[in-house]
């Protein structure tokens, strides 16, 4: 971040801008709503301001700059179209330890006036840092679309039952479990629907059956506190798919339930982006897999899980791809069920449909392909999938998960079993991401190609006729890849010669390490296929 996002209280403190102008009044404006006391240092101030802040509270003040005026206050807004008096306010303001905003001069500016999205009490700010006010202003128009009026109003209740709710329901869990049910469930439903008194009357009344709980399950247990009826409340798991990497992937469910977990268990290849999107006070947790490289043990995992829930918290399992391919999501829930804990399952993109999807290569075609079979490389305990003699079917394609590291030995016995050495190949490296990198060949050859092109884990196989229509179908990142490359000549074309698709710009050669394409550290040992006809 450039900018750190504070939220000031101005409630009765002195605010001077230095201004009589536009910019002055619609400064003014702003902060007069936050409730400030407001000066007005101009030689002439316009009659807009002097209407705005006609109350007695605010001073307007028609002399030239002096730095006496600076005295006492809150921050200080220079609004003036002069760069030399523009640059003294923010010295005199430095000085005397006052943050400064000159308006549209970001490199002077102590703070930054955001875009806002105000739902009283709660506000939204929005800030480019000064590279993109426009932009700022259009992404507030977006979420004024997207957040309801009565959130402001849902706000202002619970303030209303915060010190009741504080004093009925002693442990912080517990506080926030109730938030969150009042704020998803009926309370919030009937306040978004104008009917403020029977939402005031509902979250009363669930208040007073919570508290009833607690007490008696404190009387039968014997106990004064609401710890230990927290601690024997069931919670419930929620098994996410993460997808691909990209965060703009997720399903609204999957970042719903992120938003309300209490402790997160995430793989290897789950991007910081994404994890950044689960709720700030989650506890984060990483359980990631990697080849001959388990950080937890599958076992050790579903134990976490049940154990978690049984101590009355929400969690999140975060998957890269799909928890149901080759993400060994069945035998969590399977652990689950058996110790009777609630659980919910959110599928995600997987890394088969994110590679080809990137990569412009169709998993099934009516001309090339009308099947597709997802193949785990390795079987359990880490043996090596041998059953090539399955993939020799010239009309379905074949994704291989967890097979990069095993390439030679895939290709040989592939070609051994009977297929063509003709048979088109690709390799795609972190999809989805900007750093993809896409390298095809045939069975023959694309074993010399990777051990030119080194293209780097996450990464999958697909194998099929399908991955001719690479060339005329690639999307992602090929504008950028033909402006660099500057041709169009077939024989010099990345996408035939066999040579790596590496994107040049500045934005993708500094994507992050983790994506969640192919090779998924989560993938499940045993030899399981998934083919769709």
């Amino acid at each position: 971040m450039n900018t750190f996002p504070l939220f000031f209280k101005l409630e009765d403190r002195k605010v001077l801008i230095v201004g009589g102008g536009d910019v002055a009044l619609r400064k003014a404006d702003l902060l007069r709503r936050a409730g400030a006391v407001i000066t007005i240092l101009a030689p002439s101030i316009s009659a807009e301001i002097q209407a705005l802040l006609s109350d007695s509270k605010h001073e307007l003040i028609c002399e030239n700059y002096n730095k006496a005026y600076m005295i006492g206050a809150r921050v200080i807004i220079a609004a003036t179209d002069d760069e030399t008096l523009n640059h003294q306010i923010h010295a005199d303001a430095s000085e005397l330890n006052i943050p400064v905003n000159v308006v549209d001069t970001p490199h002077l500016c102590d703070f930054i006036f955001p875009a806002i999205v105000d739902r009283n009490p709660i506000v939204i700010g929005i800030s480019s840092n000064g590279k993109a006010p426009v932009l700022a202003r259009l992404l507030r128009a977006r979420l004024e679309t997207l957040i309801p009026q009565g959130y402001g109003k849902l706000a202002k209740l619970a303030g209303e039952f915060r010190s009741e709710v504080k004093t009925k329901i002693p442990t912080l869990t517990g506080r926030r479990q109730f938030w969150e049910r009042a704020f998803e469930g009926q309370v919030s439903q009937l306040m978004f629907a104008g009917n403020e008194k029977e939402a005031a009357a509902q979250l009363q009344a669930d208040l007073d059956n919570t508290a009833t709980a607690i007490n008696e399950k404190n009387t039968a247990d014997n106990t004064s506190t609401e710890s230990q009826t927290v601690k024997n409340t069931m919670g419930e798991v929620y098994i996410v798919g993460a997808g691909p990497g990209d965060p703009e992937l997720l399903t609204f469910k999957a970042l719903r339930l992120m938003q309300q977990a209490d402790i997160v268990y995430y793989d290897a290849l789950v991007s910081p982006q994404v994890l950044d999107l689960c709720r700030r006070d989650a506890d984060k947790v990483f359980v990631g897999k990697k080849r001959s490289n388990h950080a937890v043990a599958q076992l050790g995992i579903n134990e976490l899980l049940v154990n978690s829930a049984k101590e009355g918290r929400r969690v999140v399992r975060l998957k890269g791809g799909d928890p149901f391919i080759f993400g060994r999501g069945g035998e969590e829930i399977e652990s689950l069920r058996a110790h009777g804990v609630p659980y919910q399952v959110v599928p995600g993109i997987t890394a088969a449909n994110a590679a080809a999807s990137y990569a412009g290569i169709p998993l099934t075609h009516r001309d090339h392909s009308q099947s597709v079979r997802f193949v785990t490389g390795f079987l359990k305990a880490g043996a090596p999938n041998s059953n090539f003699k399955n993939f020799l079917n010239t009309d379905e394609t074949v994704v291989f998960y967890m097979g990069l590291h095993s390439l030679p030995r895939l290709t040989t016995g592939l070609i051994d079993a009977g297929r063509s050495s003709d048979t088109p190949i690709a390799i795609v490296s972190n999809a989805s991401m900007p750093n993809q990198q896409v390298l095809t060949g045939t069975l023959a050859n694309i074993v010399e190609l990777q051990e030119k092109s080194q293209l780097p884990t996450p990464a999958l196989l697909i194998m099929g006729d399908v991955v001719s229509l690479h060339d005329d179908l690639a999307w992602y990142n090929l504008q950028n890849q033909q402006n660099n490359q500057n041709t169009s000549k077939p024989d010099n074309n990345w996408l035939r010669d066999g040579t790596a698709a590496t994107p040049k710009s500045t934005a993708h050669q500094q994507a992050h390490a983790l994506s969640m394409v192919a090779n998924l550290a989560t993938a499940d040992d045993s030899l399981e296929q998934l083919v769709i006809g």
